[in-house]
């Protein structure tokens, strides 16, 4: 039984639109540059082949593609597939990045 969790199974629709994406783990920063992970005001998926445990909190940096909204955000590893990516949730984010976010999305086509 695979642990990513369908579309059904999500609080909100994800959507590919932001770049710039850079995380920082026990001190370290990466900078990811892959294709776009997704989106929703509640979290992302990020495409890449690191583990990190779920439990893991990170801080994330990252540009909303559209209004060009610069995003600083803490999160929470929620699941990691192996060489594929992890799902994070995000913590404590901002109402104001909230509505950026929601505003960014609304009317892009669902990933499916």
């Amino acid at each position: 039984m695979s642990s990513r969790k369908t579309e059904e199974d999500r609080r909100s629709p994800r959507y590919a639109q932001f770049s710039e994406l850079s995380l920082t783990y026990e001190g370290r920063t990466e900078e990811i540059s892959s294709r776009p992970p997704d989106i929703s005001p509640h979290g992302m998926f990020i495409n890449t082949a690191k583990r990190f445990p779920e439990g893991a909190i990170m801080k994330l940096r990252f540009r909303l593609s559209r209004s060009g909204i610069e995003i600083h955000a803490r999160a929470e590893v929620r699941y990691c597939l192996p060489g594929v990516g992890i799902g994070v949730e995000f913590v404590g984010l901002s109402q104001e990045y909230v509505r950026a976010i929601e505003e960014e999305v609304a009317g892009t086509p669902v990933i499916g």
